[in-house]
């Protein structure tokens, strides 16, 4: 496999739309995002709605290789699941390791979301 910057030669719209999905944050994903960055977490630089081929990362760690993905309700139908399983699949092809939480996790029990990132780091 090539060695790919960042972005693994994302198209400038995909650019575009991960831009506009920084304006739309969720809750849950500001909520994460004030405890990653300005690498607070292990002096580790996260990006948020990052870039990744075809793809947009809810956050991203380059140094790690991590992908956080977060997921509302419209990832519990098997549709959604089903897409989430083959996107991880092709993300992972990058050498990305890819973990994934529900919002409520994030809203209800940050300490065990930030242990577990960090237990995913290498």
């Amino acid at each position: 496999m090539q060695n790919y910057d960042m972005f693994y030669d994302a198209s400038q719209n995909i650019h575009k739309n991960a831009n506009d999905l920084r304006k739309r944050t969720t809750n849950a994903e500001k909520l994460l995002w004030e405890k990653l960055r300005n690498r607070q977490l292990n002096g580790l630089k996260f990006r948020r709605q990052h870039p990744v081929s075809i793809f947009i990362a809810d956050f991203y760690c380059h140094e790690q290789k991590l992908i956080i993905e977060l997921d509302g309700e419209i990832h519990n139908t098997i549709e959604n699941q089903e897409y989430d399983k083959n996107r991880t699949k092709e993300i992972e092809k990058y050498g990305i390791k890819v973990i994934r939480f529900k919002n409520e996790e994030i809203e209800n029990n940050m300490s065990d979301v930030l242990k577990i990132i960090v237990e995913n780091l290498t």
